[in-house]
């Protein structure tokens, strides 16, 4: 199973729906239109000449310099075990409504994979078992992956910026 014929398989069952084929280190990755994302990975899985019936991951990445209608994105590896083929593809969402239909009709490995999606991105999985957060408190009310989220408090006064590989001012310390 080649590449060309995995591209050649989805353009002629999803047409327009599935775009921007390309190998980076050999693995064929694409975009997928958020509304057919799930039947493209049904396709990918329930085809016999395909077969790629492992879910490896699912995970969110922000673009916020993006227009609002690609600033979110869930990412899904694929793998067929037997012929020993890895692929990649990409759906975009809006960033104000994230939404896309869960994958965990398919593979029940999904369930905490979405999970995690959501908890640090706030992509909501429609139709997701039990989508809530599993390993941030359920308090918080933001999501730490979006890039608005701030990486530190840049007011601490409790770290030494040499060991963080930064130049900056080391703390005094009390003789």
């Amino acid at each position: 199973m080649t590449n060309e014929t995995i591209k050649e398989k989805l353009v002629e069952k999803f047409g327009e729906s599935v775009t921007a084929f390309e190998e980076p280190w050999g693995m064929l990755t694409f975009e997928a239109d958020r509304e057919k994302a799930i039947d493209v990975m049904q396709f990918l899985k329930e085809d016999e000449a395909l077969a790629f019936t492992f879910l490896t991951d699912v995970c969110g990445v922000h673009y916020p310099d993006n227009d609002i209608e690609r600033q979110l994105a869930v990412v899904y590896h694929l793998h067929n075990w037997v012929a020993n083929v890895r692929i990649r593809f990409k759906t975009f969402l809006n960033g104000e409504n994230p939404e896309v239909e869960s994958a965990t009709r398919l593979f029940d490995g999904a369930n905490w994979q979405e999970r995690e999606t959501y908890d640090f991105y706030g992509i909501i999985f429609k139709g997701h078992p039990d989508l809530k957060r599993i390993l941030n408190m359920d308090e918080m009310v933001s999501f730490p992956l979006r890039k608005e989220f701030p990486l530190e408090d840049q007011e601490r006064t409790d770290k030494d910026d040499r060991y963080f590989g930064r130049e900056g001012k080391a703390l005094e310390t009390k003789n």
